[in-house]
């Protein structure tokens, strides 16, 4: 008897936003369709946050929605939301990893360890993509994922609730689309 093992996601797709981010995500999730990706939601939030962005994400999409755990196996067709207050890395095993270092570009989780941590594993099998935000958190990441053949998008600053953000990420990264939230969906779903 062959036993059914769980398959880790061959591509994944990582969102990185901050200030004026969950406007846009909440353009983008309702749309998305089931894909042969997994996509990661590094969201800067109180370190107080329980589980409603969760909650909000899961009666806007049909796609699993959950915050991610410590040795958790990343797998296709599921948006997995970083905790708040720790670092979120994607390990060798395509396995997450929490971690609770010091704050990078004021926050924790940081868009650029997840961006970094993952282009290392995934490569050209990774899409970052870097939304309204009020620093310059995930552009060094967007290098990252650039540097090890990934694809990298901002949402279009004039699209933004606070540009910052994604205006940072395109003027010092070689970005490969810059989009808004219909455009960031249909990419997203046209991912095979």
């Amino acid at each position: 008897m062959e036993e059914n093992k769980i398959k880790p996601a061959e591509n994944i797709v990582i969102i990185g936003g901050s200030a004026g981010s969950l406007d846009i995500i909440l353009k983008i999730v309702p749309g998305l369709q089931q894909i042969n990706a997994a996509i990661i939601m590094v969201l800067h939030r109180k370190s107080s946050s329980d589980t409603i962005l969760v909650d909000l994400l899961t009666v806007k999409t049909k796609l699993k929605v959950k915050e991610a755990e410590e040795k958790e196996m990343i797998v296709a067709g599921c948006i997995y939301i970083a905790p708040a207050d720790y670092h979120l890395l994607i390990e060798k095993d395509c396995t997450f990893s929490l971690d609770v270092s010091e704050k990078i570009n004021y926050s924790r989780p940081s868009i650029d360890v997840t961006f970094e941590s993952a282009s290392e594993v995934y490569g050209p099998h990774l899409t970052g993509i870097l939304l309204s935000g009020a620093n310059a958190d995930g552009a060094d990441g967007l290098g990252a994922i650039k540097q090890n053949n990934g694809i990298c998008i901002a949402q279009d600053p004039s699209t933004a609730e606070v540009p910052y953000m994604p205006q940072y990420a395109i003027d010092h990264v070689a970005i490969d689309h810059i989009l808004t939230a219909e455009q960031i969906k249909d990419y997203i779903n046209n991912i095979v």
